[in-house]
Order: C-alpha cells, then sequence, then structure tokens
C-alpha cells in the first residue's frame, strides 16, 4: 500500500517503522542514540527531530532522508551500470590469438601505468578507460599464458605484477561503473595474479581491493566480511620486512577495517583505529600514494569525516572537512569523495544553498563520477522535492544533465 502524502513526519516514521521490520519503539531509539520517549513524542507530533535525529532515523527505517520530509515517498536513485560491454568481454577471454606474440613486461607496465594514471586524475576517466581496458586485458592476459609456457622466470614473475596492477585498476573502474559481479571477478584475479607471483606487498594490495568491492555490498556479512579480509591481510603483511611501501599497505587497509565499523554503526571502534592504528601508519609514511592506494595523513583525515558523515553527525564532519586540503591528492576519485561526502553533511542540516554548491563542484570536478553516484542523485532528487523557488531552475538543470527527469 502507497503511504499517503498527507502524514505528518511523525507518522511517516512510524509507518516506516512498522512496515520496514515492525520494530518496537525502544529498539529504533536505542540505535538513534534517542530515548524512547523522545521517539514516542516525534511520531506523536509532539516534537520534530533534528536534522542529525532524522538523519540517523531514516537509516534504521532504511528509507531516504527526504521519504520522511516530503509530501510522497521518494524512490531511492540507483546509477546506471555503465561498464563498457567491450570490458565484460575482454574479461571472458576474447583477447589476441595464441599465436601472436605477447607483449613484453616493460611495455605492458608502462601502458597499465598510464591507464592508472588517467584513472586517478582525468575529469572523463571512464571514457578513456573503456577506451583502453579492453585491448590492455586482452594482452596483459595473452602474456601471462604466453610467459607461463616460457622458461622466463623473471619475466613471468613482473607481467603477474602487472596483470595484478591491472586487476587493481579494473576493479575501482567496475565498481564505480555499477558492475560488482565484475569487480568481484578481478579483484580474485588480481590475489591470484599477486600470489602466483610471490609478491607480499602486492598480495595485500589486492586484499585491500576485495575488501573494496565487500564494502560496496548492503549486506552486513558482506561489510563484516570486509573486515576480516583486511585484517587477515595485516596480519601476513606483519610477517615480512617491514618497508615503507608495506607500511603504506597495511595503513589502506586499516582504512578498510575503519569503514567496514563505521557501515556497521560501531562508531567508537571506528574512531579508536582509526587515531590508534591508521593515523600512526600515515605519519610514519607520509603522502604516497603506493599500489594506488592514496594513503596517507589526508586520506585518514578524510575517513574520520567519513565516519561522522555515516554517523549522522553532519556538524562535526564539516568542522573535521574543515581541516583537510584535498588540492594535492594524485587521485580525483578522493577528491570527488570528499566533495560527495560534504555536500551529504549539508544535506543532513538541510542547508540546501550549500548541498547544491557543492554538486555543482562536483560536476565541474569530476561529470563522469557525479552521473554515477546513487548518493548525488538521491541528494538531487531530495532537492528537487524541497528546494527553494531561488533555487530551483539550478536544480533542476542538473537533474536534466543527470538525466534524473
Amino acid at each position: 500500500m502507497a503511504i499517503s502524502p498527507k502524514l505528518s513526519v511523525g507518522e511517516k516514521v512510524k509507518h516506516y517503522r512498522r512496515k520496514n521490520g515492525n520494530r518496537t519503539q525502544a529498539a529504533i531509539a536505542g540505535l538513534c542514540g534517542i530515548s524512547e520517549r523522545y521517539l514516542q513524542q516525534i511520531e506523536a507530533g509532539q516534537k520534530l527531530p533534528s536534522a542529525d535525529v532524522l538523519a540517523r532515523l531514516a537509516s534504521e527505517l532504511g528509507v531516504p532522508v527526504a521519504a520522511l520530509l516530503v509530501e510522497s515517498a521518494v524512490e531511492k536513485a540507483v546509477a546506471p551500470m555503465t561498464a563498457a560491454p567491450a570490458v565484460a568481454r575482454a574479461l571472458m577471454g576474447y583477447g589476441p590469438p595464441q599465436s601472436a606474440a605477447p607483449a613484453g613486461p616493460a611495455q605492458l607496465r608502462e601502458r597499465v601505468e598510464q591507464a592508472w594514471q588517467s584513472w586517478q586524475s582525468s575529469k572523463e576517466r571512464f571514457t578513456e578507460a573503456a577506451g583502453v581496458l579492453p585491448e590492455l586485458i586482452g594482452d596483459v592476459e595473452h602474456a601471462v599464458r604466453a610467459y607461463r609456457s616460457g622458461n622466463d622466470a623473471l619475466a613471468l614473475r613482473e607481467v603477474l605484477r602487472v596483470a595484478a596492477d591491472l586487476y587493481g585498476l579494473l576493479r575501482s573502474y567496475c565498481r564505480r561503473a555499477g558492475r560488482l559481479d565484475l569487480s568481484l571477478l578481478v579483484a580474485d584475479r588480481a590475489v591470484r595474479a599477486a600470489e602466483d607471483a610471490d609478491d607480499p606487498v602486492r598480495i595485500a594490495a589486492a586484499q585491500w581491493n576485495l575488501g573494496h568491492v565487500l564494502l560496496s555490498h548492503n549486506d552486513p556479512a558482506a561489510v563484516e566480511e570486509a573486515k576480516g579480509i583486511a585484517l587477515h591481510a595485516i596480519d601476513q603483511l606483519s610477517k615480512t620486512p617491514p618497508t615503507d611501501e608495506a607500511k603504506a599497505v597495511e595503513g589502506a587497509l586499516e582504512l578498510v577495517a575503519v569503514v567496514s565499523d563505521a557501515r556497521r554503526r560501531h562508531w567508537w571502534d571506528a574512531r579508536q583505529r582509526l587515531e590508534k592504528r591508521a593515523l600512526p601508519l600515515a605519519r610514519q609514511v607520509g603522502e604516497g600514494n603506493v599500489q594506488w592506494t592514496v594513503f596517507g595523513p589526508t586520506n585518514v583525515h578524510l575517513h574520520a569525516m567519513s565516519i561522522e558523515m555515516l554517523a549522522g553527525e553532519a556538524s562535526e564532519g564539516l568542522r573535521v572537512a574543515d581541516r583537510v586540503d584535498t588540492t594535492q591528492l594524485p587521485s580525483l576519485e578522493r577528491q570527488f569523495t570528499f566533495g560527495l561526502e560534504m555536500a551529504r553533511c549539508y544535506d543532513l542540516r538541510r542547508d540546501d544553498a550549500a548541498v547544491l554548491v557543492h554538486l555543482l563542484s562536483l560536476e565541474e570536478l569530476a561529470p563522469e563520477d557525479l552521473a554515477r553516484s546513487p548518493l548525488a542523485r538521491d541528494m538531487i532528487l531530495g532537492l528537487q522535492q524541497r528546494v527553494r523557488p531561488t533555487f530551483r531552475r539550478q536544480v533542476t538543470g542538473i537533474a536534466e544533465r543527470l538525466q534524473l527527469v
């Protein structure tokens, strides 16, 4: 049954509480960090929740914040699956004939590093990746097969390292393109290639990639498994020489565990792990991009802001964000994520003008990323429902460019 458009905020909270699990007021109140009496007053229309409390209620009830505010429920935005068909075909084995001469390790290394550079820095990174990845996948996999049947062990090991790095790029591409199935496939291939190369740092980096795939799922069990994989990889990495490169990957794995804790609402655990484990490692290794993880102090501070955003602590999240400068980060993706989470913090505070400013800035920074972000699309749909006439033209414009209307 459709929800009545005439229901108050409190009545909508009550409706979704019963519809989505029929949980008690005490249970929902406890999870949201408020008293049962306060929730009773909200549902009875005697009190209006603050923006932070409303965001927590929406999260626990499994609906967008806008569904509790606007006159009718808002459908959750889903970004389109946009992975190029040629990429999927290449991953299924449509590469060069086995009789063709393979490319050498040095040439393949240069091509993979160029692809990574484009992926981390270009505004048109999805378009550029779709143009180069199919042929690169075929050439790298053909080289792996050819060198396996040869007698040059050093060349084989280097080709396997190149393959692990390429699969890491593909994990990010497929995940951002909405193809979690392919993302899991290539993350697994990255682990296998790194293991075959007997490269401990790349094995750990491949586990980091796998953790990110699991963090992309809505299933709490998958999110928890991401932490388990990260901690296991950290343990294995501790048995290798403690180089700066290994410490940087260890720090990146700690951030996977941090996000897993935050996604499962273990706020204290997330904050403690960030402060006690990730930050010291970041201070040791400094700013860097080992294995394209972008691990360093800035990335740790970005995760601190993410925790507060996920917890619904918008004011604290923005306070943390004020101390962060992302302009020197080598990854446009991290810059985009930071801006998106800042917009979300303003969204929680119902500062629509600030939300719009940040979304327009993100459209300039990374238009292809904005078009593929479910969170951005949700915020734009919410703005359409409630924005003042002063900003309606700009909101409509960005919604049209993202084909939401």
